[in-house]
């Protein structure tokens, strides 16, 4: 049949017309389904089943049975029973160790509904009372009677009249009174009523002894009788703690430093049954470290690079499986994780992962996981923290890291009471003050174990050569002792330089020896250093060049070099086809993976974030086989598991910072000398730094080389994800969090002292008597008002005379106006300018003879009182004057009167007169023209001169000093329209509420540096709550929405990803899309190609930048300082194209051709993507939405194959 033909036919009628439907119902509404008789009524039977009466679900038992010791033999003598606090409580509704466990599915990660343990170290909050008159609420004579909030009650009082009490009796109910208000408090001591006889007994030490007479008690205070009993767990004895022998030095009140220089003799008597022990003799600092972990203490250890810091946190492993608690050994990276999983798994079985992506033992004694993670179970109450015994934090350096270091803060704060904590660090300057921060925010002593010995000492050579001849060019600078040489120094300048004359003879002498240095230089270098190297028996090396192109470039152009035998080429081969098999596909031919094969079996490798993660494990296992002659690397490669080399080569010591080109700082370049010398095998490590162009300079080496480590220093900052976290919680405030931050360290240190101040000042207040005076009633606000004028004069004044009108007018001999201490609105001359300090003058002025103590005290009151006056103070007839040293802002008013008199001659007079012998001697004739000068206008009060105005005669049009100028006349015409200054008695009653001012200021003072307005970061936090209560994440009372739930699901850009999330931007399109654009929050490499984006794609990355340009915009508004435009730039399309075709199941070799992005960079990238789905499929399912969390699902399924997701080597 032709498609004519059908034109006309209509579809057969599967369902019935909507419209007759809807008129049929409208009509005959009885017709409805609803009135139909199958749903009118439904009757369930119920059958009896008694069967299940066997098994009822029990409710918690609100109390618990305990043991009864014997403290000095630890006999049990018998049972109590004890009310069980924690009954009823459960991870959604308490912070207590003692709360019921969670589903097992949140046994390890926990969830974002959990409470968090309670952290160490912050108080627990009490009950606040009501404001309620205590005598109203529990009247004595009603409580037997009625209860304070009923009408009425029952009054049992004739009951009690008719049992007569003994006096003894009486004495006994009178010492027994039972505060009832203390009972209502619902809190951890509400039932403590249970307790009376207990709480007797621990009140007070010593055997208590009951109706004595006072002459007994004075007997008795003369014999101090002592219980037997321990009242609290410090008196207990522990058996297992020996006494404490080691040297301690001065430290603080909570970090106690240890004398490594105090050996441990008897370490064997002092441990006898070690948790752990070695094959070989431990250092000094090592078996101090180990004494203080046995006796349960936390201990900070700072030594150099292979110094053997790793026996610490063993030991510390070791001692937890003893216990069998769980130690959690946390690392900055997720690299440095796998390799500690492999190294600790090798020596102690129960080790279990935890990163982003895997999860292997999770039960395990011993886990190891990056900071971030452990901060995650913190805030998600997770489980698995009630077996923690000790927390290693290792490469605590790291908290100097401006992106992360905010982490190590956040975990320290957050962790349990009961936590111990081992610190892992390079050496550093501050250990004492950081180990003090710690122990001051846990209350517990911190012992610091630091040695700056270095087990393999090092030497520091400067290499000159070029290849050829010179390739045995180098020079000692700093030898094994630290001293730097400058003989070897100079000797190397001095072959540079020879190099240099040669050159210019051979190719004229306006060429220099370096301009021609190209790859073909570079080549015949290296091959000069590796010849050197290999003759001293230097090999390996590990060359670290501070760029990944370089790195490349180097290895590339050293192909035609082979550094291993034909037996080592073998082991080489095996390895990495061993490794290489996992790979599936065409995966093992990606170019990356066949040209590290050749530079392999060469004994060349490379290492840095732009190689695959796979095949950073295998160089990095084949160095540590001793096969892998020379490795260039960037100085990712210093930080984590120990690998050490022979010798060290810098290509350069200058580095990009992420803002510019820098010298290595000391302790960067410590961290990475240090791979130099392995332990048992060589005497001392070698340390090159190549000298291409020239040499460096020698104050720059010296302080690179043996400059102090850069100290640890506080990254603490406000992330949305933690106020959010800790918002939901309520009962752990931000503030809390803030003021325990490293930061705010030395605020937190005295602030009881702050507070201790306070005290004797309210005191003082008190005593002090208040002004009566109708006239003087609004004194304090003409303190006020003078306050801020004196303020804005200043300001004006410094804004004015750095004008060039004014400055012209500033020379010697002009006749000026100052207020400055005592001298309020004096007039003076300028006699003396120095140009080394331009913003200072010496001013001539007339002196009292003889000036009282009482005006020097009174020069805050005087400047007060001098703005009332306009015009300039005047003396009693005086010949006696001072040279003044004063600053530019003293100078308040610029008269149009200038002296030609010589300022040198006047200031030599005044200088010579100030030495004894010449006291008594007259002013010079210089001297006393101005002085009869000055004399003059104090005579004339000033009449016969006049002073400018600063803003009108100087010619001053710029809106800032024009509106300070207009502030300061709108102040001037304030201060004159108070009462107060017609009191008769204005000066007197002025000086009395200056001082009672003064103290209220300085008690306000104290309040505010003790308060939380005072935190740093108090004004961001404000910020940012404005922020999230805009975008609705919590309410006006700061609670918790559920937006703000769902926002707390979300590890990285919670605000970018909640507002896409709940914009429905995600849903509608396809997975690959999605995968696509949330690449954005995770690429983060600056420069790379442009993307060729599909029109959807571009529709997306549209949407993607008005969502956070509305967060930015409301950011600004709210008052945070980062730029609109910045905010949006940090989300970095440049991998959208990528990843779009790797979820559509492109291969990755394909993949690669579509940009000039690195391949570990590319993999790096999608790894940490597939965590951002994970946590969008979570909030997926908070919202309820099961169309997006089916295809978050799926597109984590689509990108997590092949190489990207090849399980580590270390793991395997």
């Amino acid at each position: 049949m032709t498609s004519s033909k059908t034109e006309g036919i209509p579809l057969p009628p599967v369902l019935p017309d909507i419209k007759d439907l809807l008129e049929h119902y409208l009509i005959d509404s009885e017709s409805l389904p609803i009135h139909d008789y199958k749903y009118s009524r439904k009757f369930w039977p119920t059958y009896p089943e008694p069967k299940r009466l066997f098994s009822p679900t029990l409710n918690p038992l609100t109390t618990s049975l305990e043991v009864e010791r014997d403290p000095a033999t630890g006999f049990i003598t018998g049972v109590k029973e004890i009310l069980n606090k924690e009954h009823g409580s459960t991870a959604k509704n308490s912070f207590s160790l003692k709360r019921n466990p969670g589903p097992p599915e949140e046994a390890v990660r926990g969830s974002t509904t959990n409470f968090p343990f309670w952290p160490g170290g912050i108080p627990e909050p009490t009950i606040v009372k009501d404001v309620i008159n205590e005598q109203s609420l529990f009247n004595k004579n009603e409580y037997f009677i009625k209860h304070p909030k009923l009408s009425r009650g029952i009054d049992f009082r004739e009951k009690e009249k008719e049992v007569p009490l003994l006096i003894t009796e009486k004495f006994a109910v009178e010492k027994e009174v039972i505060n009832l208000s203390e009972m209502l408090n619902v809190d951890d001591d509400a039932f403590k009523f249970f307790e009376i006889q207990e709480k007797k007994v621990s009140q007070k030490k010593g055997l208590q002894l009951e109706n004595i007479t006072k002459d007994e008690e004075a007997l008795i205070s003369n014999f101090q009788v002592e219980t037997t009993f321990a009242s609290s767990d410090q008196d207990v004895i522990k058996i297992s703690e020996g006494p404490s022998k080691e040297a301690v030095m001065k430290g603080t009140e909570w970090a106690i430093v240890v004398d490594i220089n105090s050996t441990v003799d008897d370490f064997h008597i002092r441990i006898p049954n070690p948790a752990c022990s070695y094959p070989f003799e431990l250092d000094t600092f090592q078996k101090q470290a180990i004494i203080h972990l046995e006796q349960h203490e936390s201990v900070f250890v700072a030594a150099h690079t292979s110094a053997g810091k790793t026996v610490v946190a063993e030991y510390c492993i070791a001692l937890c499986l003893k216990h069998m608690t769980r130690a959690i050994y946390t690392s900055p990276i997720k690299a440095l994780s796998n390799q500690k999983y492999r190294d600790l798994k090798m020596k102690f079985q129960d080790v279990g992962l935890l990163t982003g992506d895997i999860q292997i033992n999770p039960k395990a004694s011993c886990l190891i996981m990056t900071t971030e993670i452990l901060q995650s179970m913190l805030y998600n109450g997770s489980d698995t923290i009630r077996d923690l015994e000790w927390v290693i934090f290792d490469e605590v350096h790291y908290i100097n890291n401006a992106e992360r270091g905010h982490v190590w803060e956040e975990v320290i704060i957050m962790l349990p009471e009961y936590v111990n904590i081992v610190l892992l660090s390079a050496t550093v300057p501050n250990t004492v003050e950081f180990a003090d921060w710690i122990g001051t925010i846990k209350k517990k002593k911190i012992y610091v174990i630091s040695t700056s010995k270095r087990p393999v000492p090092l030497e520091h050579y400067l290499y000159t050569g070029t290849g050829g001849k010179t390739k045995d060019e180098i020079f000692m600078v700093v030898d094994a002792n630290k001293n730097f040489l400058i003989k070897g120094y100079d000797e190397a300048v001095a072959a540079k330089a020879e190099r240099e004359k040669k050159y210019k003879k051979t190719h004229g002498p306006k060429q220099k020896a370096m301009s021609f240095w190209g790859p073909k230089q570079e080549m015949n270098m290296w091959v000069g250093l590796l010849d050197h190297l290999s003759k001293k028996e230097l090999l390996p090396v590990v060359a670290f060049t501070l760029s990944k192109k370089r790195c490349d470039q180097n290895a590339t152009e050293l192909r035609s070099q082979d550094l291993t035998t034909q037996r080592e080429k073998g082991e080489i081969h095996n390895f990495i086809k061993k490794c290489t098999d996992r790979l599936q596909g065409n995966d093992k031919i990606l170019p990356q993976v066949i040209s590290m094969q050749e530079l392999l079996k060469r004994g060349i490798g490379v290492h840095h974030s732009g190689i695959l993660p796979i095949l950073k494990e295998v160089v990095e296992m084949l160095f540590a086989k001793g096969l892998v002659k020379l490795l260039f690397a960037t100085e990712t490669f210093a930080m984590g598991v120990n690998m050490p080399a022979r010798s060290v080569v810098f290509d350069s010591i200058r580095k990009h910072d992420g803002i510019k080109f820098r010298d290595l700082l000391p302790s960067e370049y410590i961290q990475m000398a240090g791979r130099a010398g392995r332990r048992g095998l060589d005497t001392t490590g070698t340390v090159i730094i190549l000298c291409k162009n020239e040499v460096h300079d020698m104050n720059d080496l010296k302080n690179m080389m043996l400059g102090k480590p850069t100290k640890l220093e506080s990254q603490f900052k406000l992330t949305y994800s933690m106020i959010l976290n800790l918002l939901r919680v309520e009962k752990i405030r931000v503030e809390d969090m803030m003021k325990r931050s490293f930061s705010e360290a030395l605020l937190l240190k005295n602030h009881s002292k702050y507070l201790e101040s306070i005290r004797p000042l309210e005191e003082e207040l008190n005593k002090m008597p208040e002004l009566n005076c109708i006239m003087c009633d609004g004194i304090e606000n003409f303190y006020a008002t003078a306050k801020d004028y004196l303020q804005v004069r200043k300001e004006l004044i410094k804004m004015v005379l750095n004008y060039p009108n004014a400055k012209k007018m500033l020379q010697v001999g002009r006749i000026v106006k100052i207020s400055w201490k005592h001298y309020q609105n004096c007039v003076g001359c300028i006699v003396k300018i120095d140009p080394r300090t331009p913003n200072k003058y010496g001013v001539l002025v007339l002196d009292l003879k003889d000036r009282s103590s009482s005006e020097e005290e009174n020069v805050l009151i005087k400047s007060c009182l001098s703005v009332i006056e306009e015009g300039i103070c005047l003396l009693e007839k005086t010949s006696h004057h001072t040279l003044l040293e004063i600053d530019f802002s003293d100078i308040i008013g610029l008269s149009n009167k200038q002296l030609k008199v010589d300022g040198e001659k006047i200031v030599k007079n005044i200088e010579k007169r100030n030495i004894p012998r010449f006291r008594d001697d007259p002013p010079g004739a210089s001297v006393m023209e101005v002085i009869t000068v000055l004399q003059r206008i104090n005579e004339t009060k000033g009449s016969d001169i006049s002073f400018i105005n600063l803003i009108k005669d100087l010619g001053i049009r710029d809106i800032k000093p024009v509106e300070c100028s207009d502030d300061l006349e709108d102040l001037r015409d304030k201060i004159h329209s108070y009462t107060c200054l017609e009191c008769p008695q204005f000066s007197e009653h002025f000086t009395m509420a200056y001082n009672r001012l003064q103290l209220m200021e300085k008690i306000a003072r104290l309040k505010f540096l003790t308060s939380e307005e005072n935190l740093n970061l108090h004004p961001e936090y404000q910020s940012r709550k404005k922020v999230l209560r805009q975008l609705k994440y919590i309410d006006e009372k700061s609670t918790v929405t559920l937006k703000g739930r769902v926002a707390c699901e979300i590890g990285n850009h919670e605000l970018m990803v909640t507002e896409l999330l709940l914009d429905n931007i995600f849903t509608p399109k396809p997975i690959e899309e999605i995968t696509a654009l949330l690449s954005s929050l995770v690429f983060q490499q600056k420069n790379c190609s442009e993307p060729n984006l599909t029109k959807e794609l571009q529709e997306g990355v549209k949407q993607f930048r008005e969502v956070a340009t509305k967060i930015g915009e409301i950011q600004r508004e709210s008052g945070l300082q980062e730029p609109v435009g910045d905010f949006v730039d940090q989300f970095n399309f440049g991998l959208c194209e990528v990843v779009y075709h790797w979820s559509l199941g492109m291969s990755f070799n394909k993949i690669m051709e579509l940009t000039d992005v690195q391949e570990g960079i590319t993999v790096k990238c999608i790894q940490r993507l597939e965590e951002t789905l994970r946590d969008v499929r979570k909030a997926a399912k908070i919202i309820g939405d099961p169309t997006l969390y089916d295809k978050m699902e799926k597109a984590s399924t689509s990108i997590k194959r092949d190489i990207v997701f090849a399980a580590s080597l270390y793991t395997q």
